[in-house]
């Protein structure tokens, strides 16, 4: 059975980033996937401390020295499944900070291009609330991050508080396409 990581961002148990990521993971359920949800907001992950002269085991050794606050085990599992789904709310045009703080220890990890997430599909979510800006640069901040650990990026998709009705729709179908084994590069 398929596994697909659903690394979320979202600081909140309800609202609107969560309802996409429940869209999401019925997608994946119903696609006939195993989905496993790690709620970044839940851990008490450091931010990178820039080890050595800025560059420390991270990179020619790829492990984090302070991976035992929980780091090491999302790494695992995300390293366990078959996809991902990033899913993050927008905060002044960024994904979460737990969410930042993950994805850089993440892409140092990931420098010599392991094979935590290369060539793995990788549905990115952005959710934004208040004025609904910061959607685009908030996915570019994702795709720069899916380019930097060569993973491959199945969908983009753009959530607000105007437009989450047929979005959530787009969410589900696509967590359902990546989990039914869908390539980006698939004709339908």
């Amino acid at each position: 059975m398929m596994k697909i990581c659903i690394l979320s961002g979202n600081p909140k148990k309800e609202g609107l980033c969560q309802s996409v990521i429940d869209a999401a993971k019925l997608g994946v359920s119903e696609g006939g996937a195993e989905v496993d949800e790690i709620r970044l907001c839940d851990l008490e992950l450091i931010r990178c401390k820039v080890c050595g002269n800025g560059w420390g085991p991270c990179r020619s050794e790829n492990y984090c020295n302070y991976g035992a606050d929980g780091f090491d085990e999302v790494k695992a599992r995300i390293q366990m499944s078959d996809a991902i789904i990033l899913a993050s709310p927008v905060y002044w045009g960024e994904p979460s900070e737990a969410f930042k703080c993950f994805i850089d220890r993440l892409r140092r990890c990931e420098f010599n291009q392991t094979e935590v997430l290369r060539n793995k599909q990788v549905l990115l979510i952005a959710s934004a609330g208040g004025t609904g800006n910061g959607l685009i640069s908030c996915l570019e901040q994702m795709d720069r991050f899916c380019r930097h650990t060569s993973a491959i990026i199945f969908d983009y998709i753009g959530v607000n508080r105007w437009n989450s009705d047929y979005k959530r729709l787009a969410v589900k179908s696509a967590a359902h396409a990546l989990a039914s084994g869908r390539k980006n590069d698939d004709t339908v």
